[in-house]
């Protein structure tokens, strides 16, 4: 019994390793006779290739834990690498910038309103004792104006970095903090429409898809399909170590995908934030009885993943050198499949960090195998979609429930009487306790 609860356990791992050496057995060899899946270089390409996806997932797991979901990330995607590159490639005041550059002060003001009202409410806790914690209120002073200062000197500090930059071209540093703060207001704009208005996030998200992409074309301008972005010529050449190798090792994508999905995972372990997600993802109800603070934690997930979704935009720049408003066509799907292969419920309250990159790799894997097989990209969809089906089956634990379904004998056949007319169902139930169909009460 233990051997098979631990089997149950680890199984996510086992389809992962299954995959990998699926790779290994039937991977195409070169002309000198080595293995094409198992070389260091495609490797690479896996990681490089599922990064992107990754970051998306990272902060979509966190949104379906706590029972909602995210259509809008991929189109957060797509506006985000249209600020991303205007701001390398255009200098002056561009609507990237004039985007881009209020929403980061807004974040770094309640950013830093935040971390003050934390640090003094923590504060003021360790003098009342952990049994008073949630009981003990902040004065005017500590709980309002001393942080408000704070947000709005550290929003002041951001803007003198940030302003001299609009004059010429943003560097490396200055869209990697616009960019995930555009992400992150328009995830908060979907995390308070939908506590403040009560909507299913599903029709939240939807409208924020197609408003988003919308936006990403009026930003891009009519005829800007795509914003190119050379490095060296339009844009800054250090913007290339966003898409090179650390120390010849591991790619910088992979790296940020790696960094962020181990920090989330340590928050959601270890935080009560971690915490206050399971619980509502489990009974929300019973979440806000006991006193969390459901909708600020809502919030904040939608809130990360757009922050996410905007990390994700500022390496797609980097990796295939142009910005444009379909971008993330289809990415918050991929992103979702991935979640949902690495075990997290779509009913919310059960899934990790953990499940979920390993659902961003065998996915990656996977598309990885098919196309050194030359697949045609139309049937690699195929097996995709059967896959994953597959998948949430053995996850939810319905496939034996499904194949005793679909081994379930054809429905008997009508019964006859002497005359050879066919009995309806009514007269088969009334000859069966000895009564007169024909009779009424």
């Amino acid at each position: 019994m233990t051997v098979l609860r631990l089997l149950s356990r680890t199984k996510l791992y086992w389809g992962l390793i299954a995959i990998f050496l699926i790779g290994v057995l039937f991977s195409p060899e070169t002309s000198s006779g080595k293995n094409i899946f198992l070389s260091y270089g495609n490797l690479l390409d896996v990681l490089r290739q599922v990064s992107i996806t990754g970051l998306i997932a990272t902060g979509m797991t966190a949104v379906i834990i706590t029972g909602g979901i995210d259509l809008s990330v991929g189109s957060l995607m797509a506006i985000c690498s249209v600020v991303c590159a205007m701001l390398l490639t255009v200098a002056g005041g561009t609507p990237a910038a004039a985007m881009g550059l209020p929403m980061a002060a807004l974040v770094a003001l309640l950013v830093g309103a935040a971390v003050a009202r934390f640090l003094f409410a923590n504060a003021e806790k360790s003098r009342g004792g952990a049994e008073k914690a949630r009981d003990l209120p902040l004065d005017r002073t500590r709980g309002v104006v001393i942080p408000l200062a704070v947000g709005i000197a550290l929003a002041g500090l951001l803007l003198w970095y940030l302003l001299p930059q609009m004059n010429a071209k943003f560097g490396v540093l200055g869209v990697l903090i616009v960019v995930p703060c555009v992400g992150l207001c328009f995830g908060a704009i979907n995390g308070i429409i939908i506590v403040a208005g009560r909507l299913q996030p599903f029709i939240v998200t939807l409208a924020m898809m197609v408003t988003a992409l919308g936006i990403a074309r009026l930003t891009a301008g009519q005829n800007n399909a795509v914003l190119p972005v050379y490095t060296g010529s339009n844009a800054v050449a250090e913007f290339d170590t966003l898409r090179s190798l650390v120390f010849g090792v591991v790619p910088m994508p992979g790296l940020f995908f790696i960094a962020a999905i181990a920090l989330y995972a340590a928050v959601l372990r270890f935080t009560p934030f971690g915490r206050y997600v399971y619980a509502i993802g489990g009974n929300e109800e019973a979440a806000r009885l006991s006193g969390i603070e459901a909708d600020k934690v809502k919030i904040a997930t939608y809130a990360v993943a757009g922050l996410l979704a905007g990390i994700a935009a500022v390496l797609y720049v980097a990796q295939y050198r142009q910005g444009k408003p379909d971008a993330g066509a289809g990415l918050e799907l991929d992103a979702i499949a991935a979640v949902v292969i690495g075990g997290t419920s779509l009913m919310g309250g059960r899934g990790s960090m953990a499940g979920t990159f390993c659902g961003v790799l065998i996915f990656g894997l996977l598309s990885n195998i098919l196309q050194l097989h030359n697949i045609n990209s139309n049937l690699q969809l195929v097996f995709k979609g059967l896959i994953i089906i597959g998948t949430v089956l053995v996850q939810e634990r319905n496939l034996a429930d499904f194949l005793s379904f679909m081994r379930r004998p054809a429905s008997r056949p009508a019964q006859k009487d002497a005359s050879g007319r066919q009995r309806t169902s009514q007269e088969t139930v009334v000859k069966k306790i000895g009564g007169n169909a024909n009779e009424t009460p």
